[in-house]
């Protein structure tokens, strides 16, 4: 892997631009397109926004992430009751809530949960990486100039 790091976060919904701040700027550190990097904050958010609504009765959170061999894999960990199953569709546009699990579904390559009643949920994320290739040919003559 290129890139890993863990956080433990309060149960706070303050916590959530740093997760996005700092998988942001890792994937950013290794050219991976705008677009994918947007599909994956917006994925996490959600799963981190699920951990802080439902992950009680702990009052923290941990988000963990691998980024490398062409992919993002990312784990956010509760201690919540877990989700009963994912949706089959959109609730109706009057209601509030019940989107996140599908708009993470839509956006990620891979997604999957793991629920240990009692003791708290796992949402699992991954993403195949797309590049920016006006960076990555940037970062080549970058190279090239320094190796001279």
């Amino acid at each position: 892997m290129d890139i890993e790091f863990s956080l433990a976060l309060p149960r706070d919904a303050i916590g959530i631009p740093m997760v996005r701040r700092v998988l942001g700027d890792a994937m950013r550190s290794l050219n991976v397109s705008e677009s994918c990097i947007s599909d994956m904050l917006l994925a996490v958010s959600e799963a981190c926004s699920n951990a802080v609504r439902h992950g009680g009765p702990a009052n923290r959170y941990e988000v963990s992430a691998a980024i490398g061999y062409g992919r993002c894999d990312v784990r956010i960990v509760d201690n919540g009751d877990g989700l009963p199953s994912m949706p089959l569709h959109f609730p109706p546009p009057e209601t509030e809530n019940g989107r996140g699990l599908l708009i993470m579904r839509s956006v990620v390559d891979e997604i999957s949960f793991g629920v240990t009643p009692g003791r708290g949920t796992t949402v699992h994320l991954r993403k195949r990486l797309a590049w920016d290739e006006e960076a990555e040919a940037g970062r080549a003559h970058a190279r090239e100039l320094a190796a001279v």
